[in-house]
C-alpha cells in the first residue's frame, strides 16, 4: 500500500491512504536521506510504502518514495544532525511580525537561507498589523520593498481583524504549503482564520521575556476548504547552518549570487575583503541592502566558527 504522511509525533506517523483512510504507522529498519545524519527519517508530506500489521491493525512503513523536494534544518538539540521539516511542498509560508514580539529581521534571512537551496518559493506574512504604530508601518514598508524586490511575496495581515487573510488564501489555494515561524507570531491564530474548523490552540506572549510560547508541538498536514494542504510545523527559536559550506551560504542569498559572476574570484568569492568584488561594489553604490549583507556576514562568520571548533575537537 501507499499513502501520504499527514502527522508526525516522533516515533509514530499518521498516514492517509489513497482511499482516504488514516492509519497509525511506525517505521521498520533504518531509513536515510542521501546519507545525511537525520534525527527523523520521515517528514509530513512524504509519500511512503507500507503494509498492515495484522496483530495490531496499525501500519508498518517500509520505505519512502522519491521526494521532489524537502526542507531540513540543523537540529536544535543535536547540532551534528539535521531535522527533516517537510517534503513534497509547493511553497513555504513564513509568519513574522514587527510588534509583540519585536521583529527579529535576521530570522527572516535565516529562514530564506533554509529553503533557498531547494528552490522553494516563499511567502512572508507580517502578522498582527492591528498592533502596529506609525514607526512599525515604516519598517514594514522598507521590508516589503526589500523582499518583493528579491522576488518574494509579502503580505500584511492581522489574524485579529482578518485583514490580508483573503489575499493569503489566494496564495495558498491548491498548493501544498509549509507553515513556519518563531513562537508567538500568531501562526495558529492565522491558520484558524484561514481554516476556521481547525480550532488550533493559541498561545500567549510571556510578559517576562516578551517571547512566544510553543503551541504547535508536532508537524501536521491540514486540508484546506479552498483547495490544497498546509503543513503546520512547531515554532522555531533559532536557525544555524553548520551543515552548509561558506560558498553555499553566499550562493543562497539571491542578490549576492546574482552578482558573484562579476567577482574576480567568481563563485569562490565570499564577498568580504576579496579584491574586485562585485558585491562590495554594489553595496557601496547602495544597490543591495546593507541589512541583508550584514546578516549574510554574521551567518557566514558564525558557521565558520562552529566548523572551526568542531574540527578542533576532532584533532
Amino acid at each position: 500500500m501507499q499513502g501520504t504522511v499527514i502527522k508526525s509525533t516522533g516515533s509514530w506517523y499518521n498516514v492517509r491512504l489513497e482511499d482516504g483512510q488514516v492509519l497509525e504507522c511506525r517505521t521498520v529498519g533504518k531509513l536515510r536521506l542521501n546519507d545525511l545524519p537525520l534525527t527523523n527519517p520521515i517528514a509530513v508530506g512524504d509519500e511512503v510504502s507500507l503494509e498492515m500489521e495484522p496483530e495490531s491493525g496499525n501500519g508498518l512503513i517500509k520505505g519512502v518514495l522519491p521526494r521532489r523536494n524537502y526542507v531540513v534544518r540543523q537540529s536544535p538539540r543535536r547540532k551534528h544532525d539535521l531535522h527533516l521539516l517537510a517534503s513534497n511542498i509547493d511553497q513555504a509560508l513564513l509568519v513574522t511580525t514587527i510588534a509583540h514580539p519585536r521583529l527579529k529581521q535576521g530570522f527572516i534571512d535565516r529562514f530564506l537561507l533554509m529553503v533557498e537551496p531547494y528552490e522553494i518559493p516563499t511567502i512572508i506574512v507580517f502578522n498582527k498589523a492591528d498592533l502596529y504604530g506609525d514607526a512599525d508601518f515604516e519598517v514594514f514598508a522598507y521590508l516589503e520593498d526589500l523582499y518583493q524586490g528579491l522576488g518574494y511575496t509579502v503580505i500584511l495581515a492581522s489574524a485579529k481583524t482578518g485583514n490580508g487573510v483573503e489575499e493569503l488564501k489566494l496564495s495558498l489555494k491548491d498548493k501544498v504549503t509549509m507553515l513556519s515561524g518563531q513562537s508567538g507570531v500568531g501562526k495558529s491564530s492565522l491558520l484558524n482564520q484561514i481554516q476556521s474548523n481547525l480550532q488550533l490552540r493559541v498561545g500567549d506572549i510571556s510578559d517576562y521575556s516578551g517571547k512566544g510560547q510553543h503551541t504547535t508541538t508536532f508537524a501536521e498536514m491540514h486540508p484546506l476548504d479552498i483547495g490544497g494542504q498546509i503543513i503546520d510545523t512547531p515554532g522555531i527559536k533559532t536557525l544555524s547552518f553548520i551543515h552548509l559550506e561558506p560558498n553555499q551560504i553566499a550562493h543562497n542569498f539571491r542578490e549576492i549570487f546574482a552578482l558573484s559572476t562579476q567577482c574576480r574570484f567568481g563563485g569562490d568569492c565570499l564577498h568580504r575583503n576579496e579584491p574586485k568584488c562585485a558585491v562590495k561594489a554594489a553595496l557601496e553604490r547602495e544597490e543591495i541592502s546593507p541589512l541583508r549583507y550584514e546578516n549574510y556576514l554574521h551567518i557566514l562568520q558564525e558557521t565558520e566558527d562552529l566548523n572551526y571548533w568542531e574540527r578542533r575537537k576532532e584533532l
